[in-house]
């Protein structure tokens, strides 16, 4: 007979061969449903497009905590060389969603065994488009995945710490990730008579420039922001002043006043290029995720049990982040916490996230779910039996 730990990786890697990207996770979920349904789980089905989510339901009108995963896999080519690669091209597990998802199918078996001695309910969020904003976690709150429960816990596989730590944050932990896109036209000329033009490439240079002001110069020094551009077209030739010239970037930050600056700088910002230089400027400003924002107690709570599963030598406080994750709007809602679970075998290259060959440590999966079963023990004040 198979052991939970060998159950959880072997879920883990028919995942990683069969990704599905946002809103398309069909094959994923009905594995999901099925097996939730197989430990006695009362299971809905296609939750915001693919959504799962399962009770395990011990007392009436008793505590409810709910636990996530997320589904999802993203547009890239494995590169990995894995024998489980991915059998589909183009697509690829390359965040670690495959092992929250089998993460949270262990935990879910391990709870579901002591459901006569737990002291309390819990929820299963198997959730479809974390990688797409507005991401499907709204969705999934909108159809109610949230009513009853107390508190709500996540955790992100992350292959930048070493495996087997642990780590979170009071308050602030990952950022709000808004987008622009802005689009200067000006008139295009000859390069050798650039007075008869409105040159849109001069003007998108200085845009890019001045902006980096808005956060030396508008952002108290204690908070924090970002802007980053990371995409610009234009022009055709050498020797031709370009007529347009189209912008894409990121503002990254913590807390809602800097959101607000960041937004309100660059608009304004544009505005005073466009009357300086006679362009015509547009932006397009869109609001992403908000920051993923931890709750004291919470926080507490999920540190403590990591110290019992992990070791209190392996567990710790972290800086917040710049990344994203739509958890957050969990966390507006009700209770609780997000971490970062260590998955980077230090033995081999670490890729980052979102890599064509990006890898995580299966070793640690089992210690994940372990943390999820100890976690709705101590929040339910139950002594484990098994």
């Amino acid at each position: 007979m198979k052991s939970l730990a060998e159950e959880i990786i072997e879920w883990r890697r028919d995942f990683h061969k069969h990704p599905e990207l946002s809103f398309e996770e069909s094959r994923t979920s009905k594995i999901v449903a099925d097996f939730l349904r197989s430990i006695g789980l009362d299971v809905k089905e296609r939750v915001n497009g693919n959504g799962v989510v399962a009770d395990l339901k011990t007392i009436e009108n008793g505590p409810t905590i709910a636990f996530r995963a997320d589904m999802d896999a993203l547009p890239i080519q494995e590169e990995t060389g894995l024998p489980f690669a991915s059998q589909v091209p183009g697509v690829m597990h390359a965040c670690g969603h495959d092992g929250h998802t089998a993460i949270l199918m262990g935990a879910a078996k391990r709870l579901s065994l002591q459901r006569n001695h737990l002291g309390g309910n819990v929820r299963f969020i198997f959730q479809p488009a974390e990688e797409v904003s507005p991401g499907g976690a709204l969705g999934m709150i909108e159809e109610g995945v949230l009513e009853g429960v107390d508190a709500i816990f996540g955790l992100h596989l992350w292959s930048e710490l070493p495996s087997g730590t642990f780590q979170t944050s009071y308050g602030p932990m990952m950022a709000a990730t808004d987008s622009f896109s802005i689009e200067i036209n000006g008139k295009g000329g000859h390069g050798g008579m650039p007075h008869n033009t409105i040159d849109s490439i001069v003007i998108a240079s200085h845009l890019i420039m001045a902006s980096q002001q808005i956060i030396s110069r508008n952002i108290d020094p204690l908070e924090s922001g970002v802007i980053t551009f990371g995409k610009m077209n234009s022009g055709t030739a050498f020797n031709i002043i370009a007529n347009q010239a189209v912008l894409e970037g990121t503002a990254r930050s913590f807390s809602p006043g800097v959101r607000n600056i960041l937004q309100t700088k660059l608009e304004t910002l544009t505005k005073g290029l466009e009357n300086i230089y006679g362009a015509d400027i547009n932006v397009n400003y869109q609001r992403g995720y908000p920051a993923v924002v931890n709750h004291k107690t919470e926080a507490e709570i999920i540190l403590d049990v990591a110290r019992d599963v992990f070791g209190p030598e392996n567990t710790g406080i972290m800086k917040p982040n710049m990344v994203g994750e739509d958890f957050a709007y969990y966390l507006k809602e009700i209770p609780g916490a997000f971490c970062f679970i260590g998955a980077g075998d230090t033995n081999k290259p670490i890729y980052p996230h979102h890599h064509p060959r990006f890898q995580i440590d299966e070793t640690v999966l089992p210690m994940a779910a372990e943390w999820f079963y100890q976690l709705a023990l101590k929040y339910f004040g139950t002594s484990s039996s098994t």
